[in-house]
């Protein structure tokens, strides 16, 4: 492996705005804000929009959204005959 062309690669701390869900990984993300994790060091903190924490389709709560009766046009189209 060459030196001094890899980004720094630390532990970072994911937080889920949405699900107030934190993680902690490994990362070459870096961010100015800081939290102390339950080791007692401090990580760099990162804030998210969505995670598997509270996305729909992880959280089983996905809904089809219908576009101007898009589902109906293709459940009417390929329906089973008989």
């Amino acid at each position: 492996m060459k030196q001094g062309i890899h980004p720094d690669y630390h532990p970072v701390v994911f937080r889920d705005r949405a699900a107030d869900f934190s993680f902690l990984t490994r990362s070459t993300a870096t961010s100015d804000k800081t939290i102390e994790w339950s080791d007692g060091r401090t990580y760099p903190l990162i804030d998210v929009e969505i995670s598997s924490a509270s996305h729909p389709f992880y959280t089983g709560n996905a809904r089809v959204v219908d576009t101007a009766g898009r589902v109906e046009r293709f459940q009417r189209r390929y329906q089973r005959k008989g």
